[in-house]
């Protein structure tokens, strides 16, 4: 609003300076409330733009997860493989340890006539094992040591002790070693030289 159009109305010059304060008051705070609207309208443009720069981060998130998965799954997969090696290496250690228990001469050739798999996925493996061991022996015996002494000389039983290999010795246990220094020590210190 201008003075000179209040003027032409034939306002007094108070009246016409009342209006302008007046107005000059109302355009001020209208100003006032504009900046304000500008101010809300560059934060809420910084908000939006924060907001984008976010969800276009998440774009990754898809091939971030799958990633994720990618490596869970691989790390199962090396966790099963690494817990069969372990099972299949305390199940062979239990059968070697029995076959010879059991005076096997060859582990292989043993192994070789049992079913191995079942007993692998037997619920008791010791004593199925045991079990199978024991039929084993009673169909093929030679595969076993004899348990009698005459098929299975180690040294005389009386007189001298000459009649013994130095790798006849080298097999012997500690009380046959000890038998053999007790009754001629200079066949002993010969055999072990």
């Amino acid at each position: 609003m201008k003075r000179k159009f209040l003027e032409e109305l034939g306002l007094t010059k108070e009246q016409v300076d009342g209006i302008m304060t007046e107005n000059g008051n109302d355009i001020e705070a209208a100003k006032a409330d504009v900046s304000q609207v500008k101010t809300e309208l560059e934060q809420t443009k910084a908000q939006l733009q924060e907001a984008n720069t976010t969800i276009d981060g998440f774009k990754d998130y898809d091939q971030v997860k799958r990633q994720v998965e990618e490596y869970k799954s691989k790390y199962e997969q090396s966790k099963t493989e690494y817990e069969e090696k372990i099972a299949d290496m305390q199940f062979n250690q239990i059968l070697e340890t029995e076959i010879t228990a059991a005076g096997g001469r060859n582990a292989k050739a043993v192994k070789a006539m049992l079913d191995v798999e079942a007993l692998k996925k037997s619920k008791d493996q010791s004593a199925d094992i045991k079990a199978a061991i024991e039929a084993c022996q009673k169909d093929n015996d030679y595969l076993f040591g004899a348990t009698e002494p005459i098929n299975n000389p180690v040294l005389p039983t009386n007189g001298p002790a000459l009649s013994v290999t130095k790798e006849q010795f080298k097999a012997m246990g500690y009380k046959d070693r000890l038998e053999i220094k007790q009754k001629d020590p200079e066949k002993y210190n010969e055999l072990k030289g």
